[in-house]
């Protein structure tokens, strides 16, 4: 897994609209249907990252752990981030495609 051309891929989704960052926002985008993929920073507590883990196996949506707060936030040209949700179908796959995941965006 290549964690650079992944949070490049992800800066350019986000670029064009179709991320959305931080814990509330994300809730949100799995509860309404639209998040495609949810991505965890590494390093982020483990209760955000269980919170995370069990919307998206509830909601169905794949959730992948990928670098880091700093990382995720430099991604999305703003401060750490601990997860961000990928709108984009097209966007979403290819993320997961690079994280060698089996999950199908839905």
């Amino acid at each position: 897994m290549n964690e650079k051309k992944i949070m490049s891929l992800l800066g350019l989704a986000f670029r064009a609209g179709k991320v959305v960052s931080g814990e509330f926002a994300v809730k949100e985008a799995i509860r309404g249907n639209t998040a495609k993929l949810v991505i965890v920073a590494g390093d982020a507590s483990d209760n955000t990252r269980k919170l995370f883990h069990d919307k998206g196996s509830f909601y169905h949506v794949p959730i992948v752990d990928v670098g880091d707060k700093q990382m995720l936030g430099k991604a999305l040209g703003k401060q750490e981030r601990a997860v961000a949700a990928v709108l984009d179908e097209g966007f979403a796959a290819k993320i997961l495609e690079m994280t060698d995941k089996k999950q199908e965006v839905r």
